[in-house]
C-alpha cells in the first residue's frame, strides 16, 4: 500500500472520545499523520499538536476533495449530536448523524478508504431490551432520535461493508467518562460533570435519581479498545454493525460514595429531568462476549481506579484555578 494513503482522518475530533482518540493515534502513527477535523475552531492545544481542518462533514464533496487530496487511508467518523443534546433538535441530530455517516461511506467505498470506524451506542437498546446482562443480539428498542440514528447506521455499515466490501468497524459504547474534554450532551454526562464540580465546589446536583444503574467505561479503556479493533484481522471479525462493550456499572450514588472517599466534605442531591426517562430505557449492564471472543478485549479500570485516575488528572487544573484566584 502507497504511504500516501496511510494518513488517518478524524472527524468530531474535539469532542469527548475525539480528542483522547487523535492524541493516542498521533502517538502510534506520528503526529503529521492523523489529521483532526471539526465543525468548530480548534482549541489551543489540537492546533498545536498536529494537523487540524474546519470541516462540516455534511459538505460531500469537500469530504471527497479532502480524502483524495491528503490521502486519507482510515477515517474515524465521531461527528455526532449525542442523545439528550438530541431531543432537544431532533431533525438536526438526525440530519448530522444519520447524512454524516452515509457521507463518509459512500464516498470511503468510491475513494479506497481501507477501513472506517464509526461508533454505535448502547442507546440502540431500549425497554424491550434485555437490562440486567444485555446480550449482544437483544433486541433493539431505541427511543432517543439519536439511539434511531444508530441503529440505522449499523445496518448501513453492514450494508457497505456486503455490497461494496468496505471494511467498516463499530462499537457500542455505554456512558464514557474522561478528563481531556468537557461533557457533550449525553445522557451519562453526570458522570463526567461530578468530578468538575467536586474539585470546583465540593457539590453536585445530578440530573438522574440516586439508584440509577448504567454500563459506563473509562475513556483509556474506550480508546485501547478502538485501537484493538481497528488493528484485528478482518478474518477474526464476526460483527460489522457494533460490538457490545462492557466496563464498569455503576449508580450516581455509588459514584458519588467513592467520590466522596477521596474528596472530603464532597455531597451529593438529586434532581431528576427529561433525562431520568432516557437513561431508565437502557440496559444496566452489557455483556461483551462477541468483543473478548473476536479481538481479545479486556476493561482493565473498576470504579475505583477510575475515580482514582480522573482525580489524578482533574485536581491540578482545580488547584492552579485556585492559586490563581
Amino acid at each position: 500500500m502507497n504511504s500516501y494513503k496511510q494518513k488517518i482522518l478524524v472527524t468530531g475530533a474535539l469532542g469527548q472520545l475525539g480528542t483522547e482518540l487523535v492524541a493516542a493515534l498521533r502517538l502510534q502513527h506520528g503526529w503529521e499523520n492523523v489529521v483532526a477535523t471539526d465543525i468548530y475552531p480548534a482549541t489551543d492545544e489540537m492546533q498545536s499538536a498536529g494537523p487540524y481542518l474546519r470541516f462540516d462533514v455534511l459538505n460531500a464533496r469537500a469530504l471527497s476533495y479532502m480524502i483524495s487530496r491528503l490521502g486519507i487511508g482510515q477515517i474515524y467518523h465521531l461527528a455526532a449530536v449525542l442523545s439528550a443534546k438530541g431531543e432537544t433538535d431532533p431533525k438536526a441530530a438526525w440530519n448530522l448523524n444519520m447524512q454524516g455517516l452515509l457521507n463518509v461511506l459512500e464516498v470511503s467505498a468510491k475513494l479506497g478508504v481501507r477501513r472506517v470506524f464509526w461508533p454505535s451506542s448502547i442507546a440502540v437498546f431500549g425497554p424491550e431490551s434485555m437490562k440486567a446482562a444485555c446480550v449482544q443480539n437483544s433486541k433493539l428498542d431505541p427511543l432517543t432520535v439519536y439511539g434511531i440514528s444508530k441503529q440505522a447506521g449499523e445496518y448501513w455499515c453492514r450494508w457497505y461493508f456486503k455490497k461494496h466490501g468496505l471494511d467498516v468497524r463499530s462499537i457500542r459504547y455505554p456512558g464514557l467518562i474522561g478528563y481531556s474534554a468537557p461533557p457533550g450532551g449525553g445522557t451519562t454526562d453526570y458522570a463526567v460533570d461530578i468530578f468538575h464540580q467536586a474539585l470546583r465546589l465540593g457539590h453536585y446536583t445530578c440530573f438522574l435519581s440516586e439508584n440509577t444503574m448504567l454500563p459506563m467505561l473509562y475513556m483509556p479503556d474506550a480508546v485501547r479498545g478502538t485501537l484493538e479493533l481497528m488493528a484485528a484481522p478482518a478474518e477474526r471479525l464476526s460483527l460489522r454493525f457494533g460490538y457490545n462493550l462492557g466496563g464498569v456499572h455503576f449508580t450516581p450514588a455509588q459514584l458519588a460514595a467513592e467520590i466522596a472517599l477521596q474528596v472530603p466534605g464532597f455531597t451529593m442531591a438529586y434532581a431528576p429531568d427529561y433525562r431520568q426517562q432516557i437513561a431508565d430505557s437502557w440496559p444496566s449492564g452489557i455483556l461483551d462476549l462477541e468483543a473478548r471472543k473476536d479481538w481479545g478485549w479486556r476493561p482493565e479500570y473498576d470504579l475505583k481506579g477510575m475515580v482514582a485516575d480522573m482525580l489524578l488528572h482533574l485536581r491540578p487544573k482545580y488547584q492552579s484555578l485556585v492559586e490563581e484566584g
